[in-house]
């Protein structure tokens, strides 16, 4: 797609990145609420899963007239298949935002040194400004062997203009120290870290160019993403009612569930369903009895919003297995 009849230039770009549950979307939502008035801001949302709850969730707590704009790459790091997923939804993202800011949320199970070559190619190199790259940390985590050898999570960290140790209000003194030493082994010189609690930092840490590094070495990644057939967020839901979606890479497993939007879910049931759930991340929005909620659970947070919108009910798992009895409760859930 060009950009010649319609000319973008110089587009502020921030990528904020982190794991599975350090709370990108939190931070995204609080980045939203405090934009400058007026301006124009566009979200591009990755996500490891096919079903795209993380788009659904930012559109139903930011409505049109606050002139934010979204768009979602479903179904695995968006840097596969030579970046195509990422730069169709892009190019459709700023043609149609003409963004003051874009904001690039790469799944926490991505390669965000990829996604970076996407953004330094020619084709991008007078349409974005590349600003700050914020990863967020939960400092908790390194302790945990299961994220300090897994290749994503040390790339995001060396990849960080902005280091922020979210979830601060949950840490010990030892948490502290170790992010210090961490960031400063893993990381590149001078890069800066920040605390916060539920995602919340200053607009002015987007501001300022990143460092360009390095052109990546490409590896095969641990996922089919080739697109052979419409991916869930895409796909019809069939007569039933429901649509189901799953998907395995970098040593996690995810499964979705769209339903058609005459499902409506008992509230009561649904919150004891979700509260009793044993895995890495869930996330959803639903259309219940009580009303359209969002959830989110990572480690040891569940959290319930109320939407303004909410055009179907959708939710998501992530874990490295998942137990297939859920699907048989969460129907028993449907009124």
């Amino acid at each position: 797609m060009s950009f010649e009849n319609q000319p973008i230039l110089g587009v502020p770009t921030n990528i904020i990145t982190g794991f599975l549950g350090v709370g990108k979307t939190s931070a995204i939502l609080n980045l939203l609420a405090n934009k400058p008035e007026g301006e124009r801001w566009a979200v591009l949302v990755n996500e490891f899963g096919e079903i795209g709850v993380d788009g659904s969730l930012l559109h139903g707590q930011q409505i049109d007239k606050q002139q934010v704009f979204i768009r979602e790459v479903s179904g695995g790091c968006m840097c596969c298949a030579a970046g195509l997923p990422m730069k169709i939804a892009l190019n459709q993202l700023l043609l149609n935002a003409k963004p003051d800011r874009l904001l690039i949320e790469p799944t926490g199970l991505g390669h965000p040194k990829e996604v970076m070559e996407v953004l330094t190619s020619a084709h991008y190199r007078d349409v974005l400004s590349l600003q700050k790259n914020i990863t967020l940390v939960d400092a908790r985590n390194l302790s945990n062997a299961r994220y300090t050898n897994h290749e994503t999570f040390n790339q995001q960290i060396s990849i960080a203009d902005t280091v922020v140790g979210n979830k601060v209000d949950l840490y010990q003194q030892e948490d502290l120290d170790k992010l210090t030493a961490y960031v400063a082994r893993v990381s590149r010189p001078n890069t800066r870290i920040i605390l916060a609690e539920h995602g919340a930092f200053l607009l002015a840490e987007l501001e300022g160019d990143t460092i360009i590094q390095e052109k990546p070495t490409h590896h095969e990644h641990n996922h089919d993403h080739t697109h052979s057939k419409p991916i869930a967020s895409e796909a019809t839901i069939p007569e039933s009612g429901m649509l189901k979606a799953i998907n395995e890479g970098e040593g996690f497993s995810s499964i979705g569930w769209r339903f058609s939007s005459n499902k409506v879910f008992d509230h009561k049931k649904l919150i004891l369903l979700l509260t009793e759930l044993k895995v890495e991340r869930m996330k959803a929005v639903m259309i219940t009895d009580k009303g359209l909620f969002g959830y989110n659970f990572a480690a040891d947070q569940f959290t319930e919003v109320v939407l303004d919108e909410c055009s179907e009910s959708q939710l998501e798992l992530i874990d490295n297995t998942i137990d297939k009895s859920f699907e048989i409760q969460l129907l028993k859930c449907i009124k």
